[in-house]
């Protein structure tokens, strides 16, 4: 699609509970988004397996930058998290014990938030805290 980016997310180790227990999900952003990572805008999600709707609107104020993860980290949490944002985010980025990988690679050897997304990305956000 023209104008959006698609980008495929897994959650597992028990973090897709958080999400509805949909493990797959794909969502489409803008190439460009609000520097302030401000998700106002409606960015369409669903589920992998079905077509997920275009993006309705481009930001129109401010400064924009290149869709990056921590903008992404963000509207997971404003669009598809169903509870409990505390155990998805602290601080403004992933809570400690979530590993993240970028097309199999830990996020930290692509520089984290700053990863600039591409067309098709995989990312996948994995649980290590678990009860005991």
């Amino acid at each position: 699609m023209a104008g959006t980016m698609m980008i495929k997310i897994v959650f597992s180790g028990g973090l897709e509970l958080l999400f509805g227990n949909e493990r797959n999900q794909s969502v489409l952003i803008p190439p460009f988004v609000p520097s302030d990572n401000s998700t106002h805008s409606s960015l369409s999600s669903s589920s992998e397996s079905s077509t997920p709707s275009s993006y309705n609107d481009t930001p129109s104020t401010g400064e924009t930058k290149a869709a990056d993860l921590e903008y992404l980290i963000y509207h997971l949490r404003d669009h598809l998290l169903k509870e409990r944002p505390e155990l998805f985010m602290e601080n403004g980025t992933i809570r400690p014990g979530i590993l993240v990988l970028i097309n199999n690679t830990d996020w930290e050897l692509e520089g984290e938030g700053s990863y600039q997304l591409c067309n098709n990305d995989e990312i996948v956000f994995i649980s290590t805290l678990h009860g005991g």
